[in-house]
Order: C-alpha cells, then sequence, then structure tokens
C-alpha cells in the first residue's frame, strides 16, 4: 500500500521536474540572444589619454565617493549614446586610479569637464545634463570659450611635470592607505616611515650627483693647478690697480673739476668787480662836468667878490673927513694896484 501510494508522488515530482527543465531550455535562448548593454562612454588612462589629442572629445573627471559625480552617470551615459549622431567622442576619468591625469588638467573640483577639439582643450562649466551638453555641442558654445593655452594646456612641459608630481602624491597615498587600512599601522608610524624615506632619498640623491661629478670631472695636474693660481692672483691684482688707476683718475678728475669751478667762481667775481668800477667809473663821468662848472663859478666869483670888498673899503676909507697923507695914498695905490695885477692874472 505504501508502494503504490508513493509511486504516483515520484511520478508527478519527476514531471514536474521535467517541465521545469524543458521551460528553462526554452527562455536560455531568448536571454542569450539579449546581451547587457555596453557602456559608451571609453575610461581614460594615462596610457591612452592622447587620443584626445585627435577629434572631437568630451571629458568627465570623477571620483567614486563623489555624490556629485553620482549624479551625472546617467545624463552622461545618454550623451555618450548620442555621440555618433554628435560626431564626438566622450571619456571619463576616475581620479582616484589616475591622479598623473587630474594633475595634468590641474583638476581641483568634481565633477570636471573638458571639450577638446583637434588638441585645443577648453572647460565646460555648465550643468552635466544631456540637453545642455547637447546644446554645447551642436551650437558650438565651445567657441566662446577661452582655450588652455600655452603652460595650462595639457600637453604642455608644465602640465606634464604636475603630471608626475600627482601621480607620485597618488602612489603615496595608497601606500599610507595600505599601512593604515590593510597592516592596521598607526597613522604616526606612517608619517615618521614617509619623513625617514623623504631624509634617505634626499642623501642618495646627493651622493649620486657627487658621484657623477667626481666621474665627469678630471683634475688638472699640479704644475698647471699652480699655474693656474699664480695667474688668478696675478689677474685679480691687475684688476686691484686696474680699480685703483680708475679710482685716482676720478679722483683728479673731481680736484680738476672743482679747480674749474674755483678758477670759473673767481673769474666771474673779478668780472662782476669790473663791471662795478666802470659803472662807478661812468657815473662820476657823468658828475665831472657839473663839478667843474660849479668849481669854475666859485673861482670866478672869488676875484669879484674880493675886489669888491676892496673897493667898498676904499670908499669908506674916502668917506672919512681926515685928509689922507701922500705916503697914505701912494701905498693905498700901490696896494690896489697889486690886487688888481694879481686878479688879472687868475681871470684868464
Amino acid at each position: 500500500m505504501a508502494a503504490g501510494r508513493c509511486g504516483p508522488l515520484l511520478t508527478a515530482l519527476v514531471a514536474a521536474w521535467v517541465a521545469a527543465a524543458a521551460a528553462a531550455a526554452e527562455a536560455g535562448p531568448e536571454q542569450a540572444a539579449l546581451p547587457e548593454e555596453r557602456s559608451r562612454v571609453r575610461p581614460m588612462t594615462a596610457s591612452n589619454w592622447t587620443l584626445v589629442m585627435e577629434g572631437e572629445w568630451m571629458l568627465k573627471f570623477y571620483a567614486p565617493w563623489c555624490p556629485s559625480c553620482q549624479q551625472t552617470d546617467s545624463e552622461w551615459e545618454t550623451f555618450a549614446k548620442n555621440g555618433d549622431l554628435l560626431q564626438i567622442s566622450v571619456g571619463k576619468v576616475d581620479v582616484i586610479q589616475e591622479p598623473g591625469l587630474s594633475g595634468r588638467f590641474f583638476v581641483t573640483t568634481l565633477p570636471a569637464f573638458f571639450h577638446a577639439k583637434d588638441g585645443i582643450f577648453r572647460r565646460y562649466r555648465g550643468p552635466g545634463i544631456y540637453e545642455d551638453l547637447q546644446n554645447y555641442i551642436l551650437e558650438k558654445k565651445w567657441q566662446s570659450v577661452e582655450p588652455l593655452t600655452g603652460w595650462k594646456s595639457p600637453a604642455s612641459l608644465t602640465m606634464s611635470g604636475m603630471a608626475g608630481l600627482f601621480s607620485i602624491s597618488g602612489k603615496i597615498w595608497h601606500l599610507h592607505n595600505y599601512f593604515t587600512v590593510t597592516l592596521g599601522i598607526p597613522a604616526w608610524c606612517s608619517y615618521v616611515f614617509f619623513v625617514l624615506a623623504t631624509l634617505i632619498f634626499g642623501l642618495l640623491m646627493g651622493l649620486v650627483l657627487v658621484v657623477i661629478s667626481e666621474c665627469f670631472y678630471v683634475p688638472l695636474p699640479r704644475h698647471l693647478s699652480e699655474h693656474s693660481e699664480q695667474n688668478q692672483e696675478s689677474e685679480e691684482a691687475h684688476r686691484a690697480e686696474q680699480l685703483q688707476d680708475a679710482e685716482e683718475e676720478k679722483d683728479d678728475s673731481n680736484e680738476e673739476e672743482n679747480k674749474d669751478s674755483l678758477v670759473d667762481d673767481e673769474e666771474e667775481k673779478e668780472d662782476l668787480g669790473d663791471e662795478d668800477e666802470a659803472e662807478e667809473e661812468e657815473e662820476e663821468d657823468s658828475l665831472a662836468p657839473g663839478v667843474d662848472e660849479e668849481r669854475n663859478d666859485t673861482q670866478d666869483q672869488g676875484p669879484l667878490r674880493e675886489a669888491q670888498e676892496d673897493l667898498d673899503a676904499h670908499e669908506t676909507e674916502e668917506d672919512v673927513p681926515e685928509p689922507p697923507s701922500s705916503a697914505d695914498t701912494e701905498v693905498a695905490e700901490d696896494t690896489l694896484r697889486q690886487r688888481k695885477s694879481q686878479h688879472a692874472d687868475k681871470g684868464p
């Protein structure tokens, strides 16, 4: 009885299993015919980034932990799907995995978008929305944006050096995370390790430079070195003599200039004195005629006054009632004659 009851149950289970297997076999080819949709966004690395130097590209710099970058992922995928219609290639750069590229483009904020056209790069500062990105390409709005030229260009030598620095810093950061996260070493121990490594690396580089200089430097023979030292000493003595001669010439020229200036000052003073004397002579010459006339007038009036006084005195004597004697009259006449003769001599 039990065996009879179990038989139909087993047959039912086997039938159900066979039906499920058949259904799975029918569904398998259909699922295989629909492959997973592949992303059209091309990852860019330090090895293939030179592809953007040809044609037209749009690049997005992102980080997996960045929320703003995650919000624009779907829009960026849609933009990449229509890349063939827009005749543009779309790429993305993970700054965590490729710190050198972030340094080459000098990325300081995330997400960051760049447009490249035949090796000329421009920064796109609009929103990461598909319609804005599409209009930016179709309307060629990138033509109004100032390109990154000169040392700012990602292909320049300056940015290549910046890329090297960023790549080294990225490797140091990964090594620090390995020490602290994977190995569980305290952070201060990691810092001490990097400080010691920096000092040791600097010493080794200095030693290498010294060895290279010693290898390429050929020492001179002893007699040549002594001769060169003597030549240097003679050159230094000659230079010192030249400097002394130059200083003496300067001093002599200054003394001559001072003497010339003193002589010029004395000549100017003499010229001024001569001019003053000439002016005084002119003034004296202009005043001399008037003085001479006054003197002549006084000289002419002097004898006349004396004669007038004598006549007045004679008249007063004549008015006296006393009878004059003959001797007195003769004396008076002689004196008058003498005075008249004197006046006559002075008059001409």
